[in-house]
C-alpha cells in the first residue's frame, strides 16, 4: 500500500516513461517532499534521459521477462504508460509486469541502472531493511478505444467494452488481466482511459501542412481530449485516491468532432483549414490507421473524475489551451 496518500514517502516506478511519463516526473519532483522515482528503461540512452530528469533509471525490457526481476519489491506505486505489444490480441508486456510485482523478495534491493551488470546489490544504509511493498497499487493507462463506436453517444465508465480493432482488443485484455490480479490480492489497479492527448508538441500540425482531409460534418465523429500535464496529474491522482479495481475517464469537457479540433488547431496557427471530404472518398483515399480513428464516435462523460478524485483540470477544454499561445505575428 501506499505509505500516505500525498506519496511523500512513497516509492514509485513509471514503465512507459515517454512524454507523459517524464511530465509525472516533473509534477513529483515539483513536490515539496518528494517520492522517489524510478523509471524502467529498456537503452542506456533512454536512461541518461531519465536521469537528467530526476528519476532513478532502472535496466528492464517488458518483452524480456527475466529482466524484469528486479521489480521485485521496488515500489508502492507503479505507473503502468507502456503499450501493449504491436501483434496480437492480448498484452504479454502488463502480463510479464505483473508476474515481476507478485514475485516476493524478504527485503528491498538497490536496481541495477541501464548500462551497469543485471545483478542487484543490497542497500546499506544501516538501517532495517524496508519491507517489500505486499500489495503495490498500479495504475494503468488504458485507451477509450476499448468502446469501439458508440454512434456519438454520451457514455461513462459503465458501458461495456466492444473493441473494434486489435489495439483495443490488446487493452482490454490488459485491463482484465489487472483486474483479476486485483481480485487476487496480487497488487491494487486503477484503470485510467484515456482520449487523444494533445500538447504545444503533440498538435496535428504536420497533418494540417499535408493538406490530410478531414470528414465532412455530416459523416464526421465525436472525439475526446486531455492535455499531457492534466493527464500526467490524473495519474498521479490515482495512485492516491483511485478506488481498487476502478475505471475513470481521464478525458476533459471538450466535445467536438474531430474535423472541428482541426479547424480550431488551424486556426490558432493561422493555417488553412483541412479539406473536407465524404466518408466513401475517405475509405477509398485515407490510411487504414487513420480510418480506424475516423470509424468511432463518442462522447466522454468524465464526472466520476471531478466527483470522486475532485481533479480541477488546468486546460477544462482544447480551447483553453488554445487561448494560452502566444498571438500569430
Amino acid at each position: 500500500m501506499i505509505a500516505t496518500r500525498n506519496l511523500r514517502r512513497a516509492r514509485i516506478l513509471i514503465v512507459g516513461s515517454g512524454d507523459v511519463g517524464l511530465r509525472c516526473v516533473d509534477q513529483l519532483r515539483a513536490r515539496p517532499a518528494r517520492p522517489r522515482v524510478f523509471a524502467l528503461a529498456r537503452r542506456a540512452e533512454r536512461a541518461d534521459i531519465l536521469r537528467a530528469a530526476g528519476a532513478t533509471p532502472v535496466a528492464g525490457d517488458l518483452d524480456a521477462r527475466a529482466s524484469l526481476a528486479r521489480l521485485a519489491g521496488l515500489a508502492d506505486v507503479v505507473l503502468h504508460l507502456a503499450p501493449p505489444p504491436k501483434d496480437g490480441d492480448g498484452d504479454l508486456r502488463t502480463r510479464r509486469l505483473v508476474a515481476a510485482l507478485k514475485a516476493r523478495r524478504r527485503s528491498a534491493a538497490r536496481p541495477a541502472t541501464a548500462g551497469q551488470a543485471t545483478s542487484i546489490v543490497p542497500e546499506r544504509t544501516g538501517r532495517a531493511s524496508r519491507a517489500t511493498p505486499a500489495r503495490p497499487r498500479l495504475v494503468y493507462a488504458s485507451t477509450t478505444g476499448v468502446y469501439g463506436d458508440c454512434g456519438g453517444a454520451r457514455i461513462d465508465e459503465t458501458r461495456a467494452p466492444r473493441p473494434a480493432n486489435a489495439r483495443a482488443k490488446r487493452r482490454v485484455a490488459a485491463e482484465r488481466l489487472l483486474r483479476r490480479a486485483t481480485a487476487r490480492g496480487a497488487l491494487s489497479a486503477t484503470i485510467a482511459r484515456i482520449p487523444g492527448i494533445y500538447a504545444a508538441t503533440r498538435l496535428p500540425l504536420a497533418r494540417l501542412e499535408k493538406r490530410t482531409p478531414a470528414l465532412l460534418d455530416a459523416d464526421d465523429v465525436y472525439t475526446s481530449h486531455i492535455h499531457a500535464d492534466d493527464l500526467a496529474a490524473i495519474m498521479l491522482r490515482l495512485a492516491t485516491h483511485g478506488r481498487s479495481a476502478r475505471v475513470i475517464h481521464a478525458s476533459d469537457d471538450s466535445e467536438m468532432k474531430m474535423g472541428t479540433y482541426f479547424d480550431r488547431v488551424a486556426d490558432a496557427f493561422g493555417l488553412a483549414r483541412a479539406p473536407r471530404v465524404s466518408r466513401a472518398q475517405a475509405e477509398r483515399e485515407l490510411d487504414p490507421v487513420l480510418l480506424s480513428f475516423m470509424r468511432e464516435s463518442r462522447r466522454l462523460d468524465n464526472a466520476r473524475l471531478k466527483r470522486e478524485l475532485r481533479v480541477r483540470l488546468r486546460y477544462p477544454d482544447v480551447d483553453a489551451f488554445l487561448r494560452t499561445l502566444p498571438p500569430r505575428p
